[in-house]
């Protein structure tokens, strides 16, 4: 039972709704499974939150004894897991690689290229604020003065992609790269579509991220 079969209007929103919660799914199975924070679906993860209200609406006008409603009860709870889970798996990244998903999110917000909400981004800047804060407050304050002057970005923490994922490929997919990192020979694949994989993240994090391959 999916969200759309819920009073929809016409085959159009049906479809629509359907394609919005799977690419929602898609996107919360890839935040998961990435080491890096991925460019963010706030459009899908809003549109989803409206289609919950009218889950909600159509539930109250059911009786309390209908079978219905306690079976599109287990699927709006199941949405709203979902994107729960999701923003909580972003906001874990955030506070993990602070200070370099800041750095590297101010590039991209000059080349219009963003990964964060507007939201997301404030959150990132006022938590490295407090760490930094807190930081001088317990421990910079009370060393002697040559001994306070830190570089907060040498305290960066960096996601790991040299390490190795599970994937499936949506399409045929010509000329990976795989780094070699004993710096002998660098090995090129191709690999066919509805194939599994795994392999290092970096080569195909640009893959993850147009959606050419799917992280599971």
């Amino acid at each position: 039972m999916d969200a759309e079969d819920i009073e929809l209007s016409d085959d159009e929103e049906e479809i629509t709704a359907e394609s919005v919660l799977k690419t929602l799914q898609n996107a919360w199975q890839n935040e998961r499974l990435a080491p890096e924070i991925l460019p963010h679906h706030n459009d899908m993860v809003e549109c989803m939150l409206g289609q919950i209200q009218h889950m909600e609406r159509n539930i109250n006008k059911l009786p309390k004894t209908d079978l219905r409603s306690c079976i599109h009860k287990m699927e709006l709870n199941r949405i709203k897991y979902i994107i729960c889970n999701y923003l909580k798996t972003r906001l874990g990244k955030i506070e993990k690689y602070c200070i370099a998903i800041v750095n590297e999110e101010k590039q991209r917000i000059e080349a219009g290229t963003n990964y964060l909400t507007p939201s997301e981004f404030r959150y990132a800047q006022e938590y490295i604020t407090n760490m930094e804060s807190h930081l001088k407050n317990t421990i910079l304050n009370h060393v002697p003065g040559n001994m306070q002057s830190f570089e907060l970005n040498k305290m960066a923490i960096y996601p790991n992609f040299y390490c190795h994922v599970f994937l499936k490929a949506n399409e045929t997919i010509n000329g990976i790269i795989l780094e070699d990192l004993l710096g002998d020979q660098d090995e090129e694949i191709d690999i066919e579509e509805d194939s599994q994989h795994i392999l290092q993240y970096k080569p195909i994090a640009d893959l993850v991220k147009n959606g050419k391959v799917q992280l599971v």
